[in-house]
Order: structure tokens, then C-alpha cells, then sequence
């Protein structure tokens, strides 16, 4: 999957809606550090138990591309991510970072620029002791079940988790709306309405003779693209 040019994550919400594809969203908490930076690629989930050195092999692991998903409970008493790891996770050719927690190092972070989404900043670390074992390689935000072989789709709009059953089918679809609504971006502001592209006089005329025909199957019968 091409992470050269990602997806607006209205564009495949709205293909999930016609295709009839569970796809899940990650909790509107979340925010991004750097503003219209979308990123998306394969999910490299690890749950954090306060030490970099899962982080570390999780990011050693990761294809390029991938986006580096950490959970660490949602926490709000420590960051769990900062300069280092996200310049390393940058120099491994990951995409982007979802942090279920808070990161560090804010004005760093803008620098490096690697996309990020979290809850917060935070001055202080962890401080616990961390457990000793294997690295954890999954994640959950809030409820959220992050795992190898998702894909990550994150813009300003939020994040989203996409499984692997039907993504190629559900992205296919995401960008031809995209490119449908593009066209009719294009269009309106060349002085054509919505309306007369959609042709929502004829709409109403079927719809009154029709109660039940919807705004939503009007619109996939005959093309269009805006979801309602």
C-alpha cells in the first residue's frame, strides 16, 4: 500500500459506510502535534510498561513506512515518548507515531517532524520500575485494538485503525471518492452549485414520488460521492 500520498480519513470513513467494512477510530483525545501532516502505512503497535527498550524494538522491527503505535494506559502522570525516540523512528522511515499517552520534548518534536498524535505533553518520564520480558506487540487505545498486519490512517480530522480483510477494496473505493469530490470541489468553485452537479431537483422529484429512496442511495446510483 502506497504511503507516498495518504488517504483523507473522511474518504475511506465514507468508503467503510458504502462498502458496509468495520473500520475503527481511535479516541477523538488523541490530537496532532503538527497539524495537516497525514500520515498513514502498516501499524507498529507495542504497549509500553516504562522503558524505551520495547519502543526500541519495535521501531528496529518495523517495516518502512510503518506507523509506530504506543500504548501506555492512557496515562496523563508521564510521558512516555520524546526527542529521541521519535528522531529514531524517523530515521528507521517510519511515517508517523500514535501515542496512547503523552509525549515530551514538544518544541524538539516540531523540529524533527515526524507526524504525532497523543494526548498531551508531559515534563516528566516514566519513574517506575518496569518489568522485565518480552516486548508487548500489540496496543489498545482506549478500547481500540491495535495490531500487526492494521494499517493506520491518521490526518486533522483524527485516526483511524483499517483491518487487513477487504483494505484493498475499501481503499480503492476511498480514493475514487476522493477524486469524485476533488472534481466537485473544482467545479463549485468555477461557479457550479452541488446542487446542479448532483442534480437535486431531480432528486426531490424522485423522492416525493419515492419517500423512501434516501439522499445516500440517490447518490450511489448515480455516482456522486457526499455522504450524508
Amino acid at each position: 500500500m502506497d504511503t507516498i500520498a495518504p488517504l483523507p480519513t473522511a474518504a475511506v470513513a465514507d468508503a467503510a459506510v458504502r462498502l458496509g467494512i468495520p473500520v475503527a477510530t481511535a479516541p477523538v483525545a488523541l490530537a496532532p502535534l503538527l497539524p495537516s501532516r497525514a500520515f498513514q502505512g502498516p501499524a507498529a503497535p507495542v504497549t509500553h510498561l516504562g522503558s524505551v527498550d520495547v519502543l526500541l524494538e519495535t521501531i528496529d522491527d518495523a517495516p518502512p513506512g510503518a506507523v509506530l503505535v504506543v500504548d501506555n494506559g492512557g496515562r496523563r502522570d508521564e510521558a512516555c515518548v520524546g526527542d529521541l525516540m521519535l528522531l529514531e523512528a524517523r530515521l528507521a522511515g517510519m511515517s508517523g507515531a500514535v501515542i496512547w499517552g503523552l509525549h515530551r520534548d514538544t518544541a524538539q518534536l516540531r523540529e524533527i517532524g515526524l507526524p504525532l498524535f497523543s494526548l498531551g505533553a508531559h515534563p516528566y518520564g516514566p519513574r517506575r520500575v518496569p518489568p522485565a520480558g518480552a516486548a508487548m506487540r500489540s496496543a489498545t487505545l482506549d478500547g481500540v485494538a491495535v495490531a500487526p498486519g492494521d494499517w493506520i490512517v491518521a490526518d486533522d480530522d483524527g485516526v483511524l485503525v483499517v483491518g487487513a480483510d477487504r483494505r484493498d477494496e475499501l481503499f480503492a473505493e476511498a480514493r475514487r471518492i476522493q477524486s469524485v469530490e476533488g472534481a466537485q470541489s473544482e467545479r463549485m468553485r468555477a461557479g457550479t452549485s452541488l446542487r446542479e452537479q448532483l442534480d437535486f431537483s431531480r432528486y426531490r422529484e424522485l423522492q416525493a414520488a419515492d419517500p423512501t429512496l434516501t439522499l445516500r442511495r440517490y447518490l450511489t446510483e448515480t455516482g456522486g460521492a457526499i455522504e450524508t
